[in-house]
């Protein structure tokens, strides 16, 4: 190490982080943000509930595809980093049940970060690129302030942008496209 540089952060570091905060290593950086605020929390919040109604059962699930774990900001320890996205999900072929574990090191199949002010940057350059190494097959970003959902997928390391939808639109999005998703239900006004 030169000097000037710090040593990379340590889950010891992570640990020392307040409870009303959230901390992640983010390229060997401890990364720490407030709680969500309400359009944040509000958004995660039906999504949630929203994906889980349809997805979150068994595979074909009566009057539901399901064949998904989907949960609320679960940490993931991903080539030496730790991150905790909004959401993540796993297909139930990869993952079978879920462990009794404090963080998760078989990557998502999908995520969704919530873009909040101050945090847009880090999810943007830091976490994307970890998850597109890791190899996260889709992930979504939701701006409730914007009122926008941007669906991506992983092609050749690379996220490829699907489609953004604003506002009260109806969508199918992947990879949760077996169900038509209501996006006026997700923003508060």
């Amino acid at each position: 190490m030169k000097a000037g540089e710090r040593a990379p952060a340590t889950y010891e570091d992570l640990l020392k982080v307040p409870d009303h905060m959230i901390g992640e290593i983010l390229d060997g950086e401890l990364e720490v943000s407030p709680r969500p605020g309400a359009r944040h929390a509000w958004n995660a919040t039906v999504m949630t509930a929203d994906l889980l109604h349809r997805f979150g059962g068994p595979p074909d699930s009566p009057g539901a595809p399901g064949g998904w774990w989907i949960l609320f900001e679960p940490e993931l320890h991903l080539e030496g980093d730790v991150a905790v996205p909004d959401l993540a999900a796993w297909r139930r072929e990869r993952m079978p049940a879920i462990p009794d574990v404090a963080f998760f090191t078989l990557a998502p199949d999908w995520v969704c970060e919530i873009l909040s002010r101050g945090r847009e940057r880090a999810v943007r350059v830091k976490k994307m690129p970890l998850y597109a190494r890791a190899g996260v097959g889709h992930a979504w970003l939701a701006d409730p302030v914007a009122k926008v959902l941007e669906v991506l997928r992983l092609e050749g390391g690379r996220w490829l942008l699907l489609g953004a939808h604003a506002g009260g639109e109806r969508v199918r999005a992947e990879p949760f496209d077996a169900v038509e998703l209501d996006l006026g239900r997700w923003w508060l006004p």
